[in-house]
């Protein structure tokens, strides 16, 4: 009796563990980021991507902060696999970044460099641009037993903003500042900013009365009369936007005013995005 027991037990325990490997079969398998793939022998340890997200790469003398979305993958060696050497990985990486047209900011081992996440490490940090997409990489290399590639598709965060939200803003402080996204160089509003357009006519409707002025600012990238010329070219097309849903133009002044009013450090990449901006203001 106890013998049947036994063998009863140990079938069952068997089907338990069999069942278990299936469903970590099941389970789905991280995966290469669309821009680059894992070298020969590697596989990914470890995927993330975060919708929104900073990073530091460092670029010789100091660090650039970069925003946007983030995808990070860990590389490890496959048991028993021949590893690459830490050159294999890092001219892999730097002729990938250089086929897409991008360029190679950084190579080498970085000293004292407290901002970057692997100081003291192999590291290639390379930038690529096509059409407004701007991508960012850096790979770090642990001897060649494992490597980290870190990526930021480079995006402004976006903005939640609502008619309300923005109305309550004028009331209370005057003015609102609006990051509202155009092609680099160019007065064109992108598609994933119309929606704040939307809330600006909702917000001129709902409030017959309301007057504002439509400000442009720009970073200190460019020269003075070339950035007030774009600022002003961009608070006129977010003006034309409005009016084209139906507000009387009467109601809004645009006007750029280039770099001339910063609201944050020029020297920083996140200082000049924050002076990037649309200003409503009420008259």
């Amino acid at each position: 009796m106890k013998n049947k027991l036994w063998i009863l037990l140990l079938v069952t325990l068997s089907i338990a563990f069999t069942v278990q490997l299936n469903g970590q079969d099941d389970e789905p398998q991280p995966k290469d980021t669309q821009w680059f793939s894992g070298m020969p022998n590697y596989t990914i340890y470890e995927a993330q991507d975060i919708e929104f997200d900073s990073y530091n790469f460092w670029n010789g003398k100091n660090c650039t902060t970069v925003e946007g979305r983030k995808f990070r993958r860990v590389y490890n060696l496959k048991e028993d696999a021949q590893k690459a050497s830490v050159i294999q990985i890092t001219r892999n990486y730097s002729n990938a970044i250089t086929s897409m047209g991008g360029t190679i900011i950084f190579n080498g081992e970085p000293q004292d460099a407290d901002c970057a996440e692997f100081n003291g490490l192999n590291i290639v940090v390379g930038k690529a641009v096509k059409g407004s997409d701007e991508l960012w990489v850096e790979i770090a290399t642990l001897g060649g037993d494992d490597y980290y590639m870190t990526i930021i598709l480079k995006e402004l965060m976006k903005q939640d903003v609502t008619a309300s939200s923005m109305f309550e803003a004028l009331n209370r402080d005057g003015h609102i500042a609006l990051y509202i996204n155009f092609d680099t160089g160019k007065s064109l509003i992108r598609d994933d900013s119309k929606p704040i357009i939307d809330q600006i006519v909702q917000m001129m409707k709902s409030n017959p009365d309301l007057k504002i002025g439509v400000e442009g600012h720009t970073d200190n990238v460019g020269t003075p009369s070339s950035n007030k010329t774009l600022s002003d070219a961009r608070a006129k097309s977010v003006v034309s936007a409005i009016v084209a849903q139906g507000i009387n133009a009467d109601r809004l002044s645009p006007v750029g005013f280039g770099q001339d009013k910063p609201v944050a450090d020029n020297n920083t990449e996140e200082g000049r995005a924050k002076n990037r901006r649309v200003e409503l203001v009420k008259k």
